[in-house]
């Protein structure tokens, strides 16, 4: 009797309630979806590699010497992951650029909990500028509400591709980012940064162009599940030719060497022949 009696209910309530008012949830549901992320990945030597210049002072050895995540880079996709955990993210999807080989750190950035990737394919190593320019195609493919960046690779230091692709875009930026929170209702985002005299509070309309810190998070790990399930996420790949950007190079490298080895310490015997060392020897008092 008491199937029955729920089963009648069921009836009733399916029978009086009209399409609409699903079409109407539906639309809600649809206005409230999160931000589309969208986060730059590297692929440079991993940090932990001592870094050997090649023979002909042409740049560093990067053959057979284990590659990784730029960890500037694995600090931004960990708060786009977490923006999507909070419901703040709907999507996020990673974007890389270099050859066939960067298929490996997108494969680390799915693993990570990136929903996606793109590989802009170019044999050619590629400088900032153009790296700004091929981001600002595949922004105007994909559309995205927040870019994330790490501050700057460790291969090459340079600090200026997030700065460039804001330029380019004409969008927002917020640099050495150490905080993020997100308005998704009111589309903005306050950043704290970290300047010389301290830290910055700002707040910049969205769409916009972030660059992440060392200390806005520390990277999960990639659990073993994580990493089976990311070998059957999407990675489209792009060509650089189909895009329209010119990446001719415009800086010329002219000597890569290893700095000087340090010389070894001394140990003095007392305060006045370490003052006398700083002022004669070092020459720093």
């Amino acid at each position: 009797h008491l199937l029955r009696s729920m089963a009648a209910l069921l009836r009733r309530v399916l029978s009086c309630t009209h399409p609409t008012a699903w079409h109407g949830f539906h639309t809600s549901v649809a206005a409230q979806a999160g931000l589309k992320c969208l986060v730059g990945v590297k692929r440079v030597v991993d940090y932990a590699v001592k870094i050997r210049v090649k023979p002909d002072k042409t740049g560093v050895e990067t053959s057979n010497v284990k590659m990784s995540v730029n960890p500037f880079d694995e600090i931004a996709l960990e708060e786009a992951v977490r923006l999507k955990e909070k419901g703040a993210a709907s999507e996020v999807v990673a974007v890389s650029m270099g050859n066939a080989k960067c298929q490996e750190q997108l494969r680390q950035a799915l693993a990570m909990g990136a929903d996606r990737g793109i590989l802009v394919r170019s044999e050619q190593e590629l400088e900032p500028l153009a790296v700004a320019k091929l981001f600002a195609k595949v922004i105007e493919q994909e559309k995205p509400d927040l870019v994330l960046l790490g501050k700057q690779a460790i291969d090459g230091d340079c600090n200026n591709t997030g700065q460039m692709l804001s330029a380019v875009m004409q969008w927002p930026q917020a640099a050495f980012t150490s905080k993020l929170d997100v308005d998704v209702d009111a589309k903005k985002a306050v950043i704290v940064r970290e300047i010389d005299g301290g830290c910055e509070t700002i707040e910049v309309r969205l769409p916009a162009v972030i660059t992440a810190d060392l200390r806005l998070n520390e990277p999960r790990y990639a659990t073993l599940p994580n990493i089976v399930k990311a070998k059957k996420k999407p990675i489209n790949e792009l060509k650089v030719e189909d895009l329209g950007v010119d990446i001719t190079p415009r800086l010329q490298v002219m000597e890569t060497t290893e700095p000087e080895k340090r010389k070894a310490g001394v140990m003095v015997e007392s305060v006045d022949e370490l003052l006398d060392k700083l002022k004669s020897e070092a020459k720093v008092l």
